[in-house]
């Protein structure tokens, strides 16, 4: 017996109809914000803002200063996990302290 040998043929397949890709929207980020209470000293908000963020000794005061003069300043912004712990660490420090989406 011989052997044979069979041509590959081609596999006809429908075109693909590509499916328009989602591209998922950008996260919005969320920021951490500390108000103004009457209760924490000037200088303590500013020591809380550079022990726990880092910041200069001129970046926590003017924060702190946002908070006493405007009610209110945006400390630090990021995804959500990251805010809700810095919310935490806030309220650890006696701070009052929510976090939101920027729009």
């Amino acid at each position: 017996m011989g052997t044979v040998s069979v041509a590959p043929t081609e596999i006809e397949r429908p075109e693909a109809v590509e499916e328009p890709v989602e591209l998922p929207e950008p996260d919005v980020p969320w920021v951490t914000v500390v108000h103004n209470d009457p209760v924490n000293l000037m200088s303590y908000v500013t020591y809380v803002f550079q022990a726990y963020f880092g910041y200069s000794k001129e970046k926590a005061k003017k924060l702190m200063l946002d908070v006493h003069h405007k009610g209110r300043a945006i400390v630090s912004s990021g995804s959500r996990e990251e805010m809700e712990r810095d919310v935490q660490a806030m309220h650890g420090y006696g701070l009052w302290a929510t976090l939101t989406q920027e729009r």
